[in-house]
């Protein structure tokens, strides 16, 4: 090896270590909004982090790395999600999490409890509906950059938002009725 593909390589390898302190703990959030397990969302994580990092060819250059990792995190998710260990997982995942719990103030549990409520319903959304929410509200990323992540038109994206948005309304208000009897 020459001295110049050394110093590829190593600004390759900066490349990537920035990637990943950069976009590491987003994506693995954003991973963990599909397969509802941070243990898998982590694993997923770091599959699209080797995968990026075998296949250093498939960055073209047309969208932002955010982007790109995003979109590959999410194909990622899907396979998991068609996967059988999914099924063993989220079975797993929902006994977890009904026996964590601790003291609070009444007002944390409150709060805390319709935060629970909103996430529930966003994650009980359809992959397609749930996914747009998620990308929208919670990683901030604009139409445009959705509809790249996404593959898809701006119309489409805008559709599905609405349909989302009025999909998690008539939930909220369902949770929020069956609440008040």
């Amino acid at each position: 090896m020459n001295g110049s593909q050394s110093i590829g390589y190593e600004e390759e390898e900066d490349l990537y270590v920035e990637l990943m302190n950069k976009y590491g703990e987003e994506l693995a959030r954003l991973a963990y909004t599909y397969v509802k397990d941070y243990q898998i969302a982590e694993d997923i994580v770091q599959d699209v982090f080797m995968k990026i990092y075998m296949n250093k060819d498939k960055f073209r250059g047309q969208s932002s790395y955010k982007t790109y990792l995003f979109r590959i995190t999410i194909n990622c998710c899907y396979d998991y999600l068609r996967s059988a260990a999914y099924k063993k997982s989220k079975l797993l995942s929902t006994l977890n999490h009904l026996f964590k719990g601790s003291e609070q103030t009444e007002e944390s549990v409150l709060k805390q409890s319709e935060n629970y409520m909103i996430g529930q319903e966003i994650l009980s959304l359809p992959v397609k509906d749930r996914e747009i929410i998620i990308l929208y509200y919670y990683k901030d990323l604009s139409i445009a950059e959705i509809a790249d992540v996404c593959n898809t038109s701006l119309n489409t994206v805008k559709t599905r938002l609405f349909r989302a948005r009025s999909k998690l309304r008539d939930k909220l208000k369902g949770e929020a009725f069956h609440e008040s009897k």
